[in-house]
């Protein structure tokens, strides 16, 4: 008897809720008031954009975090294709700066990795204010 009324007075888990075992307090696949995301399926494909482009315009097509993400790698690859092609185009002097050019790009596809795996929102340098997808 004394150990159901130690138990009947102890307050219940706030994050458990009173009738079941549910927890009251679920992620929600938004974006923070930071710019940061809250699911890590978002976070995921924030990342993977960088990658394949469009593939967080498959896999969840109504995240404004995946869509900014892709947008952003979307800019990079058109800017990294273009800048190839006219480097390629002038000689020697082109020929020369194609290489930095090369890892120019792929440090911002690093900075865009980090920023997508980690849940950030911010913009790629130089080119990040370029919006195609919206």
């Amino acid at each position: 008897m004394q150990e159901q009324n130690m138990n009947s007075n102890a307050e219940p888990d706030t994050n458990q809720h009173p009738d079941s075992n549910i927890p009251v307090n679920t992620p929600q696949a938004q974006v923070g008031p930071e710019g940061v995301a809250n699911e890590s399926n978002e976070k995921t494909m924030g990342g993977l954009a960088y990658l394949i482009f469009f593939l967080p315009l498959i896999v969840c097509p109504q995240s404004q975090y995946a869509r900014f993400h892709a947008n952003q790698a979307l800019v990079l690859l058109i800017a990294a294709v273009a800048g190839d092609i006219i480097l390629s185009l002038i000689p020697i002097i082109g020929w020369v700066l194609m290489p930095i050019f090369s890892i120019c790009v792929v440090a911002l596809e690093i900075y865009g990795l980090i920023n997508g795996f980690t849940g950030k929102q911010k913009k790629l340098p130089l080119i990040g204010s370029i919006t195609i997808l919206k």
